[in-house]
């Protein structure tokens, strides 16, 4: 397993980049990112309904200003295709507007000559395909070349049969299927099945299991709302398939636990195979103690052995054979602690941060307020935190997890050649958040959504 000690991670590009004089439209922001299986296409969704798709330049393109130099090529992406997925809805019987925004993507495996996504907002999952589809022209030769239509009938010998030319390939994407009416609440996360036949959707307190082919019929297989709404203590806020067993999934709740569940024990999963928690000290609970440990995202590594579990102020490695406790409990911004109420009443306590791991389970990469994002090593105490912006670039190298990140306001201090970073927590931009983020599946390349931008960075 390869170090982030011994990576340097270097910016690779932005996309949706605007000057920062320029005000950011609400609908433009980034609200979901994610890699296809083979890391050659990145799709972004946003919160105006719509979905961008780049596509990995080839070799050839990538190296032609570069030809003259041998140096280690960046990779770099282009423009593929656009499409509006979801449009706003209203909910007429319960007086409710539907958002456009997509809250999640999941590619599908390539099947034939086109690519395969689904996409999500609160109440409707679609399903697109993504294919060429070549514009023809039909050439008639009964009309002169200058446009005017003859007077005199063509000669019968004359008579030429109309040729279809192909004028020109575009990209373009049909909707091949809708998944709707059967969330009564809102949609957090959908999760294709390894089996690539089936796959889950889950909404706060349901998780429903989906055939791709059939977009009528659901099945529900976790189901906790209570008789009475009154006795309801926690929430499902994310669920996902295990990447090599088609019949086990997990999901998270607002309680922070993680529970492991098997579809082979019975067709209504509540209850769980293994429960994962971390008892919390009562001597540290506070008022705001159920709201940061709610769990906003949880992820499988590549081989189904680890999870990782975030919520608002750590990152957590859960072993799947040790469900007492974590493997390793990262603190992401501990330093916030005593912003808390402050952060209660601006709402930003609620925000949910997404992690994900590398393809050789080795790294972890989440993000957080300043439009930072770290990446741990999951072996080591090694932290790269990296700001994400064209303009104003900055990367720290913690040799430890207790040693803190540098942001305006304070000077460094060097404690007995331990070097240790004092923050202000007063300097940082609560509006600059790194919410989104995914990893190549394959190669040390990630990429992070801040507002309405998507950043690549590669380590090399």
């Amino acid at each position: 397993m390869t170090s982030t000690e011994s990576l340097d991670w270097k910016f690779c590009q932005v996309f949706g980049d605007r000057s920062p004089v320029e005000e950011v439209s609400d609908v433009d922001i980034v609200s979901a990112v994610e890699f296809n299986e083979t890391g050659e296409y990145i799709a972004t969704g946003d919160r105006g309904g719509r979905v961008v798709i780049f596509e990995r330049c080839q070799d050839k393109d990538a190296s032609k200003s570069s030809s003259k130099k041998k140096e280690v090529k960046t990779p770099e992406y282009k423009f593929f295709v656009e499409f509006q997925s979801h449009e706003p809805e209203f909910d007429y019987l319960k007086s409710l507007e539907i958002e456009e925004k997509i809250n999640k993507i999941k590619w599908l495996n390539r099947n034939g000559n086109g690519h395969f996504v689904l996409t999500t907002n609160d109440k409707t999952i679609k399903l697109w395909k993504i294919h060429e589809k070549k514009v023809k022209n039909v050439l008639s030769t009964n009309i002169p070349t200058n446009g005017v239509p003859s007077k005199t009938p063509p000669v019968v010998n004359a008579l030429k049969i109309p040729r279809v030319q192909v004028r020109d390939t575009i990209v373009t994407a049909t909707g091949r299927r809708v998944y709707a009416n059967a969330h009564a609440y809102h949609i957090n996360s959908i999760s294709v099945n390894s089996d690539g036949e089936t796959y889950i959707s889950s909404d706060d307190l349901r998780i429903n299991l989906w055939n791709l082919a059939v977009s009528d019929q659901s099945f529900n297989i976790v189901d906790i709302k209570p008789a009475n709404m009154e006795e309801l203590t926690e929430v499902i806020t994310s669920a996902e398939f295990h990447p090599q067993h088609c019949n086990i999934f997990m999901y998270s709740s607002s309680k922070g636990t993680i529970k492991l569940a098997d579809m082979r024990q019975s067709a209504l999963c509540d209850n769980h195979a293994k429960v994962f928690e971390e008892v919390e000290d009562p001597a540290n609970k506070s008022f705001f103690s159920e709201i940061i440990s709610s769990i906003s995202d949880i992820k499988f590594s590549k081989d189904g052995r680890y999870i990782i579990s975030r919520d608002y102020l750590t990152l957590k490695l859960w072993d799947i054979n040790m469900d007492h406790k974590p493997f390793k409990s990262i603190p992401i911004h501990d330093y916030l602690r005593s912003k808390l109420c402050d952060l209660y009443e601006n709402d930003c306590i609620f925000d949910k941060f997404e992690c994900t791991m590398s393809g050789d389970g080795s790294q972890l990469l989440t993000g957080s307020y300043h439009n930072y994002f770290h990446i741990y090593d999951k072996n080591g105490k090694n932290d790269v935190c990296i700001e994400a912006s064209k303009y104003a670039i900055k990367k720290t190298q913690k040799s430890s997890l207790t040693t803190k990140m540098k942001l305006p306001g304070r000077k460094s201090k060097d404690t007995k050649g331990k070097h240790e970073v004092e923050i202000n927590p007063d300097a940082i931009e609560f509006s600059k958040k790194a919410l989104h983020v995914a990893w190549h599946p394959k190669e040390n390349l990630i990429a992070v959504g801040a507002a309405n931008n998507l950043y690549l960075y590669a380590a090399q």
